[in-house]
């Protein structure tokens, strides 16, 4: 069985962990009533994971782009690799449109985001009231899509692991 390479496999896990604080710290913050300190640093500190995300994501599509994947096992079914396929495809998609998605929906709520409190980043949109709330719902969305695709993707890696004994999660493990 084909491995990933080790770029890959760091870049996965580093995403995927990123990932899953970025979520966890955006429904924290959200749960914080008024406006408080504590509040405005989660805001700060789920931006700057956001950026973080969307900047490995690139990284690891251009990795994924000019590496390529290890073949799926021959004891996949033609149907399963096809499903395969189109869940990595989708989780790549939110991967780049769940933090475009929050940067832009700070923009309209006149934010400028800046990485680490240092770099500002560039002000694309002007501070927009009535695209606010849509960009809001669809950042929410599209976080409520990923969480339904990992979701997915890790019950298909551990049925692969525990049922199949195919070696499937054992080509990203480090």
């Amino acid at each position: 069985m084909q491995r990933y390479t080790t770029p890959a496999i760091v870049l996965h896990w580093l995403v995927a962990i990123l990932i899953v604080a970025t979520f966890a710290l955006g429904l924290t913050m959200v749960d914080i009533p008024g406006l408080t300190p504590t509040k405005l640093k989660y805001f700060s500190w789920h931006k700057w994971l956001g950026v973080t995300v969307l900047g490995l994501a690139c990284l690891r599509l251009i990795w994924r782009k000019t590496q390529g994947a290890p073949p799926y096992p021959d004891s996949m079914q033609p149907w399963q690799q096809r499903a395969a396929h189109a869940l990595h495809i989708l989780l790549y998609i939110l991967i780049f449109a769940v933090p475009i998605s929050g940067y832009f929906y700070s923009l309209a709520a006149g934010v400028p985001v800046s990485y680490l409190g240092i770099i500002p980043l560039p002000v694309l949109i002007a501070p927009n009231p009535d695209l606010k709330p849509i960009l809001k719902l669809l950042h929410y969305t599209l976080n409520m899509i990923m969480l339904g695709a990992v979701s997915v993707h890790v019950l298909a890696a551990l049925k692969h692991h525990f049922i199949n004994r195919d070696g499937v999660l054992k080509r990203m493990l480090p």
